[in-house]
């Protein structure tokens, strides 16, 4: 059916409601079935179907409905592909941080003395002030800055050689 810019501009005001209420029923945005609708007509005017005259609402209002499927679809592959992603995503730095904790606990048993070990696994582990690790292990509070001091350089250099 050749339409003329006037027909075709009367077919769209005279269905456009209809249609817009049938797509944003099942699309439940009003900004997607504005596009849904939209995407109906230029597929119409580029293609221009044979339809009967008497069939037209019908055939608008099944090709709103197949457009909007297409878009529910289209927005829940979107959805499992994000999804998966984030997985992989959280999987991977899942990996790279125990990976990172695994060469870190390497180094400080390769590196550090005993006292070293004790010092900073109740400073950070135990989460235990400088006055408190010193309490514990009785030493000035100064010893205890002294060996973390001491210590996480031992731990920056030992990363800084293994790059």
């Amino acid at each position: 059916m050749d339409y003329s810019k006037q027909e075709f501009e009367r077919l769209f005001k005279d269905n456009y409601p209809h249609m817009y209420r049938m797509a944003f029923s099942m699309v439940v945005n009003a900004d997607d079935a504005k596009d849904a609708v939209h995407q109906v007509f230029a597929q119409i005017w580029k293609g221009k179907p044979k339809i009967a005259d008497g069939s037209f609402r019908s055939y608008l209002l099944a090709a709103t409905r197949n457009q909007c499927l297409h878009m529910l679809r289209s927005r829940q592959l979107q959805r499992q592909m994000e999804n998966e992603l984030q997985r992989d995503t959280a999987a991977s730095e899942s990996e790279e941080r125990e990976d990172l904790l695994q060469q870190l606990q390497q180094v400080i048993d390769d590196n550090l003395t005993e006292q070293d070990r004790r010092v900073l696994s109740l400073h950070y582990d135990d989460e235990m002030t400088y006055e408190e690790t010193a309490t514990v292990l009785g030493i000035s509070t100064s010893a205890v800055n002294k060996h973390i001091t001491r210590s996480l350089a031992k731990i920056r250099q030992r990363f800084r050689q293994a790059k």
